[in-house]
């Protein structure tokens, strides 16, 4: 097999007059699994019809959609597998300076909002042919949402794109579904009963028994109406017992969303991973400096999808559902032997999981029946009775691929979920996580250690977090083995007040980490915490909850959790005045910053604390002494970075000893 066609040459090459489906798309064309496009456009080969792919149009270029031609079916849109906005800016709205799915990493290649501009471009140019978007961007916009770039409540994407259908979720059963619809003479806006697509029309009756929303007139003049229709959104997003939903708009118009398309079984999960790809970028690329975002992923091994983790501040339950999915290990193992005859592969595969890799089995029996609980979350805010917890499967194939000829390592990269590893009364899978599947440093996600917040986030509290940190330590020094932990932590999400981010700060202290990012809470679409975020209401009781929106305010608690950072020093300082927790400053242990006083004087020295010299704005020196050792001014700022440089490279290394000590 080869790439699909990117130009009529290629067309031509392959006999093919006329393309079924032309697919536009904002990332740069890869033929691997791990990019949606390359799902849907092998699922659709697999079932007959043909597919070309135009990547990243000139969205001012009214000729660029139109270099394939006309599709005979429809055109297909993704703005790529993120959001076009997530791509292009940092939670901070700044700019981002590189695109990992775009050549060379080369930033504005795509538009903001890409699926409605490409959308928005195929209508001008066709008027009359049917789009249909979808990709995580339309998956997540496909009703009335908040969008925290425009900081306006915007309509479903489906009318502010002009498309005809917008396919949810993961797609592969609704797309085959659609197109067998289209060839076999249907009309597109006759698509009206297909699982996990979402419609518009003046005429509800075609819609079964739908459950009716708030309009969007009505949320966008209440906050609170917007919040009472996403917990209803929420409440139905299974594919067995999720109702039809119609939210109203202006003129008649209702946009109507089906029921997710069921989930695939083993043996589907298995054909979709098992289609012809490449498994890397177009050739076409080589000379711009490749894809970065293949090296993620190149080495690396999907065995589930799903995810009932519940992390408010997470869209896959809008997305690919609660339901796990997972493939066979004959797939996987086939699909391992084929990254070790890669002529880079160095004998390391660097993960096997999917959105929580301990995850291979829905988390009871019932759902693949009844479908997941409306109102029960299967592990918070404490796990639910009838939880199976079961490693013994992902085990067995994590030691199957240890065996394989070629393979030094297998790497578990994609997150532990550690609560439901606590759960499991066998600890046999947590040792040999501990003493094969880490390198070096386990990534693991508490996100907070206030239970206040925890419980605004869907996470466990952080009791179960500290037993898990004391048994990781115990099983560590049982096999020998010195790896640390590296906890993600964010700053700033809905119920964090500065108390609660100064209680992160001392929790950072105790443990000696030293975080070099921080993850400030990013209000994405589709999200409960973006609820919060935007209503000011938890949707699950409709009750206040604080949120952080002020950006000076957002940037305290984030230099909070930085506070070793001699650059954060005022910010600090400020955040624990305004706290009430002055305490924190001072020469004692337990502090976070030393009072200090700022040098006079054209050519003072540095005095008291040795993080002066770099936040004192008014030195003019100041880049000379950082720079000098020989001046007789810099013994205090030649001491701080001797200190970066040991923290730099010890950071891991001190945190765990730290928190060793803490046992």
């Amino acid at each position: 097999m080869s790439f699909l066609p990117i130009s009529k040459e290629e067309m031509e090459e392959r006999n093919i007059e006329q393309l079924d489906f032309v697919y536009v798309i904002g990332d740069a064309y890869v033929d691997h699994p791990s990019f949606g496009h390359a799902i849907i456009s092998r699922i659709l080969e697999a079932h007959g019809y043909t597919v070309g792919i135009i990547s990243q149009p000139d969205w001012k270029d009214e000729e660029s959609i139109s270099v394939l031609g006309r599709p005979k079916l429809a055109f297909l849109v993704m703005g790529g597998n993120m959001d076009s906005m997530v791509n292009h800016y940092y939670v901070s709205k700044k700019r981002r300076t590189m695109d990992s799915y775009t050549p060379g990493g080369e930033i504005g290649k795509r538009p903001d909002h890409a699926t409605v501009v490409y959308s928005n471009l195929i209508r001008k140019k066709y008027r009359d042919v049917p789009i249909v978007i979808g990709g995580i961007e339309a998956s997540l916009r496909r009703m009335a949402h908040y969008d925290y770039w425009d900081n306006k409540f915007k309509r479903s994407i489906l009318l502010d794109s002009q498309a005809n259908l917008i396919t949810y979720g993961m797609g592969e059963k609704s797309i085959v579904e659609i197109a067998d619809a289209l060839a076999g003479g249907i009309d597109i806006n006759d698509l009206t009963y297909i699982k996990g697509t979402v419609f518009k029309t003046k005429d509800l009756s075609v819609a079964y028994e739908p459950v009716i929303l708030p309009s969007y007139d009505e949320m966008k003049e209440e906050k609170l109406m917007y919040a009472k229709s996403f917990k209803i959104q929420y409440d139905n997003t299974d594919p067995f017992n999720g109702n039809v939903l119609a939210e109203p708009y202006d003129h008649g118009v209702f946009v109507v969303q089906n029921p997710p398309q069921e989930p695939l079984t083993e043996r589907e999960m298995d054909d979709v991973y098992e289609l012809p790809y490449e498994r890397t970028y177009h050739p076409m690329y080589e000379e711009m400096g490749g894809i970065p975002a293949i090296e993620e992923i190149q080495f690396s091994l999907i065995s589930c999808r799903g995810c009932f983790g519940g992390c408010n501040f997470c869209a896959l339950t809008f997305h690919q559902g609660r339901i796990i999915q997972a493939r066979s290990h004959e797939s996987i193992i086939s699909e391992a032997k084929k990254i070790i005859e890669m002529p880079n592969f160095k004998g390391y595969i660097h993960d096997v999981g999917g959105p929580t890799a301990n995850f291979r089995k829905p988390s009871c029996k019932k759902q693949l029946k009844c479908g997941v609980c409306k109102h029960r979350q299967c592990l918070t805010p404490t796990p639910c009775k009838n939880l199976e917890v079961d490693h013994s499967d992902y085990l067995s194939l994590l030691r199957k691929l240890r065996k394989l000829p070629g393979v030094k390592k297998v790497f578990i990269r994609s997150g532990v979920r550690f609560d439901y590893l606590m759960e499991d009364k066998d600890d046999t899978f947590f040792r040999e996580m501990v003493e094969h599947h880490i390198s070096g440093q386990l990534k693991v996600a508490p996100e907070h250690i206030s239970d206040v917040v925890l419980d605004k986030m869907g996470k466990p509290k952080n009791a179960v977090y500290e037993k898990f940190i004391e048994k990781y330590w115990k099983i560590n020094k049982q096999k020998g083995k010195n790896q640390f932990v590296v906890p993600y932590l964010m700053s700033s999400h809905p119920g964090s007040t500065l108390k609660e981010a100064v209680k992160l700060a001392e929790y950072c202290r105790d443990i000696g980490y030293n975080p070099q990012q921080v993850q400030d809470f990013y209000p994405t679409p589709s999200t409960l915490s973006t609820v919060m975020y935007y209503t000011g209401v938890d949707p699950r009781d409709m009750k206040p909850v604080y949120t952080p929106k002020d950006p000076h305010e957002k940037a305290m608690q984030r230099a909070l959790i930085q506070y070793r950072n001699p650059a954060n020093y005022e910010l600090v300082k400020e955040a624990l005045i305004k706290a009430g927790r002055e305490d924190l400053i001072g020469f004692g242990k337990e502090c976070l910053i030393k009072p200090r006083q700022f040098a006079r004087g054209k050519n003072s020295g540095l005095k008291g604390n040795s993080n002066n010299n770099k936040d004192n704005k008014n030195n003019k020196n100041n880049k000379n002494n950082k720079n000098s050792n020989n001046s007789k001014n810099t013994k205090g700022t030649n001491r701080e970075n001797r200190g970066k440089n040991r923290e730099k490279s010890n950071k891991i290394s001190r945190q765990n000893k730290k928190s060793k000590k803490r046992r």
